[in-house]
C-alpha cells in the first residue's frame, strides 16, 4: 500500500514507515491506550458487558436497522444502569459496549454535506468498544488516536456518518476535544455499487500493472 501510494505522488510526514512526534503509529502497538480509555469508560459506568451475539441482536423483535447495517442494540438486552459493573478482566474475554443517551438528538457540521443530525438510540444503538477477543473495537481506537495524535480534520467516506455519531459520544465521555470532519461520497462502478477491497478491478496497483501512469490514475479518480 505505502509502495502504491508513493507511487501515485503522496507523501506523508507521519506514520508508520516514517516515524514522528506521537510514535507508536501502528495500533498493535498502542493497545495500553486503549486499555487506559476504556478503564476511564469503566469508572464512568459508561460500559457493560455483553454476551448476546448478533444472530441474538437481528431476531430481537423490533430491532431497526442503521444505514450501516449495524443493527440496533435492543434496549431489553441493556443491564440495569444501577447494577454494579463486574471488573475489567486483565485478558478481557466478553465484548463490552457503551451505553449511549436515550432520544439525545446529536449534529455535527460535515465540511462537505453540511449539517448531519442521529438521534442515539434510534438512529445508533449502544455500540462495542472492546472485543472478546481482547482488542479495541474500531471506534475507540479511532477517537483515542485521532486525540493523542493531536488530528484536527478527519476525511472519510460517507459509509462512516453513522460512525462519527458513536465517536461524538466518545469524545465527550472522555473528555477529548472533537475533530473536524469531512465525508466524502463513495467511488461507484458503472451498476451503482461501492467500490470496496474485494473489486481489485480497479485497485491502485491493478491499474499500475496495466501500464497506467501517476498521472492517468489521478485524472481518472477525479473525473
Amino acid at each position: 500500500m505505502y509502495e502504491d501510494l508513493h507511487w501515485l505522488g503522496l507523501s506523508w510526514s507521519e506514520g508508520p514507515d516514517v516515524g514522528g512526534p506521537f510514535a507508536p503509529y501502528n495500533q498493535s502497538e498502542r493497545k495500553s491506550h486503549y486499555r487506559r480509555a476504556l478503564e476511564r469508560l469503566h469508572a464512568l459506568n459508561l460500559i457493560y458487558p455483553c454476551t448476546r451475539s448478533r444472530k441474538d441482536v437481528l431476531s430481537a423483535a423490533g430491532a431497526p436497522h442503521e444505514s450501516d447495517e449495524e443493527p440496533v442494540y435492543p434496549s431489553q438486552f441493556r443491564p440495569d444502569p444501577k447494577s454494579k459493573l463486574p471488573n475489567l478482566d486483565s485478558i478481557i474475554t466478553v465484548n463490552w459496549r457503551m451505553r449511549v443517551p436515550d432520544n439525545e438528538r446529536l449534529y455535527f457540521l460535515d465540511h462537505n454535506l453540511g449539517t448531519k443530525e442521529a438521534v442515539s438510540g434510534s438512529d445508533f444503538g449502544d455500540f462495542l468498544v472492546w472485543r472478546k477477543d481482547d482488542t479495541p473495537s474500531y471506534q475507540l481506537a479511532c477517537v483515542v488516536d485521532d486525540f493523542e495524535m493531536k488530528i484536527t480534520e478527519v476525511v472519510r467516506g460517507a459509509d462512516l456518518i453513522t460512525s462519527t455519531f458513536r465517536q461524538i459520544l466518545l469524545n465527550r465521555a472522555l473528555g477529548y476535544s472533537t475533530p473536524e470532519f469531512y465525508h466524502c461520497k463513495l467511488m461507484l462502478d458503472e451498476n451503482g455499487v461501492r467500490l470496496a477491497k474485494r473489486h481489485d478491478a480497479l485497485s491502485i496497483r491493478h491499474m499500475r500493472n496495466q501500464g497506467m501512469s501517476p498521472i492517468e490514475v489521478r485524472e481518472l479518480m477525479f473525473r
